[in-house]
Formats: structure tokens, sequence, C-alpha cells
């Protein structure tokens, strides 16, 4: 826990960063920024679609609609905070000259697009006007 608020402490403190270690090679560094960016759209449209379930299904029962949209919103959210904190900690590791570190937040967001794209499915199979 103590690691990880001193990573979230990194996020607005870049130059702390570059403090450590030796700086590498800067097409490293690029990658690292350009999965930023990847997990960042990621978030985005899961955030896109939570609003979306919310407005464009307004037949479906309010406790379906809330849920999944509450549940892409989640996953929004956490991906964009998971974001920064993974790019924090690999630009950590590539300076330290350190294996980058493993990380099963993707297996975790797989899960979560899946339950809610599963519970998708049901409601347009089984249809929600009745």
């Amino acid at each position: 826990m103590i690691a990880f608020v001193r990573n979230v402490r990194l996020w607005f403190a870049p130059q702390e960063i570059r403090e450590e270690g030796r700086t590498p090679d800067y097409r490293f560094s690029l990658a690292n920024e350009r999965t930023f960016l990847a997990w960042l759209r990621t978030a985005l449209a899961l955030i896109g679609g939570g609003f979306a379930v919310d407005q464009f299904l307004p037949d479906l029962p309010w406790a379906w609609r809330v849920g999944l949209a509450l549940g892409l919103l989640a996953a929004g959210v956490l991906c964009s905070l998971r974001a920064v904190n993974h790019w924090v900690r690999c630009e950590r590791a590539m300076r330290r000259g350190e294996d980058l570190p493993a990380s099963r937040f993707p297996a975790l967001l797989s899960i979560v697009v899946a339950v809610v794209a599963v519970a998708m499915v049901v409601v347009v199979f089984i249809g929600w006007e009745r």
C-alpha cells in the first residue's frame, strides 16, 4: 500500500522519476507513453459505453440499465487510474534496469467487460420490452 501511495505522489512529480537510475533509450519511454495512451483510449471507450447504455436504452429496466452503465463507468475509471500508475511503475523500472512490472489488471478488466457483455447478451436475448 505504501508503494501505491508513493506512486500516486509520483503521478504529479515526474521530475522525481527522472532522478532515479539512468535515462533509458528514448524509444522505450515513448513505447511506455504509447501504452499509457492506449489505456486512456480504452478508459474513454468504457466511459462512453457506460453513458451510451444509460442514455440510449431507456426501455431497459432501471436496475439493469444502471447496473450495466455503472459497471462500464467503474471499469473506465479504474482503467484510467491504472494507466498512469502502470506508466510510473514501468518508467521507474526502466530507469533502474529492472524487469517491467507484471500486472493482473488486464485480466481483471477483461473479466469486467466480459461480465457486462454477457449481461447485455442476456438482455438482448430475452428482450427488455414486456
